[in-house]
C-alpha cells in the first residue's frame, strides 16, 4: 500500500491530514481487489463445504472480517496513514464482494452437491 505522501515535515495534532489522491485511489484498489477475491474463494469454500441459507452468509461475514483484519494488520494497524478513515478499509466493497460471493457460492455447490 501506498502512504498517503509525507513531506517529511512533522505535522502538529491540529492540522488537517492531507492525502495524494493518486495513492488514495491506488490503496482503494488494493481494497476492492482483496475483497473481491476473498469473496471468490470464501463461496467457492462455502459451497463445497454445503453450506446452505444463513449459514452461507455467516461464512460470507466471516470472511470480511478476516479480509478487515488483515487489511489494517498489510497498514501496520496505522489507518490514517494510508486512508481518510475506517470505514475505506472496514465496509467499502462490501456489497460488490457479496455479489461475487453468491455467485460462486451457487456455483460450487451446484457442481459438488447437484451434479
Amino acid at each position: 500500500m501506498a502512504n498517503h505522501g509525507d513531506s517529511g515535515k512533522k505535522s502538529s495534532e491540529n492540522e488537517v491530514p492531507t492525502f495524494n489522491a493518486e495513492n488514495l485511489q491506488s490503496n482503494m484498489k488494493v481494497v476492492y481487489y482483496s475483497r473481491t477475491f476473498m469473496s471468490i474463494i470464501g463461496g467457492v469454500i462455502a459451497g463445497i463445504l454445503g453450506f446452505t441459507g444463513l449459514m452461507g452468509f455467516v461464512v460470507y461475514l466471516l470472511v470480511m472480517a478476516i479480509t478487515s483484519v488483515c487489511l489494517t494488520a498489510r497498514a501496520g494497524f496505522s489507518i490514517h496513514s494510508y486512508f481518510d478513515s475506517w470505514n475505506r478499509v472496514l465496509l467499502d466493497g462490501f456489497l460488490g464482494g457479496l455479489l461475487s460471493f453468491v455467485l460462486f457460492w451457487t456455483f460450487a455447490y451446484d457442481i459438488v452437491h447437484i451434479f
